[in-house]
């Protein structure tokens, strides 16, 4: 495999290295909603890369190497020897679609060969745990899949492109298919847990209505004061809530506040928090973060088996999150992820509204908020 990295800035426009010996068969991009909206960016793409798949999303940050950006766009051209490619996408009308969307959208990727999927999908008007939960049914628990949530500073709209101008409402699948293509991942947060066990005893969808009988708005009040629950969803951001059922322990998954509503004293959070789950507040630790994201970097490189030929490329899905908690330390979890890569490997992502991956202690693949998620792809030596 054969990796092209390129960036843009308002400056001095699209920049490379390293020209590839042939086409690309897949061009992988990033960047900001304002400087993706127009559609320019894809098209400058489209003409460096007329033959190649072009697929990418807006973001709450882009990731390149070492450095975050926000007024830059990333970007990657792959060039694979054995590996094919195929690349599918589909418009979503409402929420309520999601799973049927995943379904329709792994059917279009399935073949014996399929040896890994990589998803971006809008961040505001999809439900990611009934995507990823369609997708899994067609393709089953066990194949790799992994991507991200597109983003949006501002909250106000998100945009996916796939061989197409960026538009929102819509999801895409790349499929990578052969025997030669090597995909690995890793999933961490590093929240410090805090607090008893409860109980959600009542919720629908993402909301919460109460928690131990009592509405979630009041328990989250009291740990984090009047003054910061005022502040809520953003102060609430440094408060996630990991969720498990008592039936699969294992199974543990972080979720983050979306919104309040303030009459009702009720949360909405990030994703679906099942009614009868237990639920345990989690809050913020700078180290722990960073030794998190560093936890995903070594699952993904000690997954990555031996006998690569060529490049390898880490993609890198952490959330928005995380960011705007950990702030001027972000850059912290970032040095810990290249510490466990190494510097044979190019790094490139975004900061997201969401992360697919599959856990380590499960193996299936499910929606995430808070974590450092890093999918690692390579080819073997023929």
């Amino acid at each position: 495999m054969q990796i092209q990295y390129l960036h843009w800035n308002a400056a001095h426009g699209w920049r490379g290295a390293n020209a590839l010996h042939e086409p690309a068969q897949l061009v992988l991009y990033f960047g900001c909603r304002k400087e993706l909206a127009s559609g320019e960016r894809y098209r400058e793409l489209r003409r460096l890369y007329p033959e190649s798949h072009i697929v990418g999303c807006s973001t709450c940050g882009q990731i390149h190497g070492d450095d975050i950006s926000d007024d830059e766009v990333v970007a990657v051209a792959l060039r694979f020897a054995r590996t094919r490619v195929r690349v599918a996408s589909q418009a979503i009308a409402s929420r309520d679609e999601s799973r049927r969307c995943g379904v329709d959208l792994a059917q279009r990727m399935a073949a014996p060969d399929l040896a890994g999927v990589f998803i971006l999908s809008d961040g505001l008007n999809v439900n990611g745990s009934e995507l990823v939960a369609g997708i899994t049914e067609v393709v089953g628990p066990d194949l790799p899949v992994t991507g991200g949530l597109a983003g949006d500073d501002r909250f106000e709209q998100t945009l996916v492109e796939a061989d197409a101008e960026p538009s929102p409402n819509r999801v895409a699948l790349i499929g990578f298919y052969g025997s030669s293509v090597r995909i690995a991942h890793g999933c961490a947060g590093g929240w410090d847990v805090f607090g008893p066990r409860r109980k959600v005893t009542k919720s629908e969808g993402s909301m919460v209505i109460e928690l131990d009988g009592e509405p979630p708005l009041d328990l989250y009040t009291r740990y984090l004061g009047e003054e910061a629950a005022a502040e809520m969803p953003g102060s609430g951001l440094a408060f996630p809530l990991r969720i498990h059922d008592e039936a699969e322990p294992h199974r543990q998954i972080v979720r983050s506040v979306f919104a309040v509503d303030r009459d009702a004293r009720t949360l909405t959070f990030a994703a679906d928090i099942p009614e009868g789950c237990t639920a345990q507040l989690m809050r913020a630790n700078f180290d722990s973060l960073a030794a998190g994201a560093g936890e995903a970097g070594r699952q993904a490189r000690n997954a990555l088996a031996d006998g690569i030929e060529g490049d390898k490329l880490a993609i890198l899905v952490s959330c928005t999150g995380r960011r705007r908690v950990m702030g001027q330390r972000t850059q912290d979890e970032l040095d810990a992820v290249a510490a466990e890569l190494g510097d044979d490997v190019v790094r490139i992502g975004f900061y997201s509204y969401g992360e697919f991956a599959p856990p380590a202690a499960t193996g299936r693949c499910e929606l995430h908020n808070q974590t450092m998620t890093v999918t690692m792809i390579a080819e073997a030596a023929a």
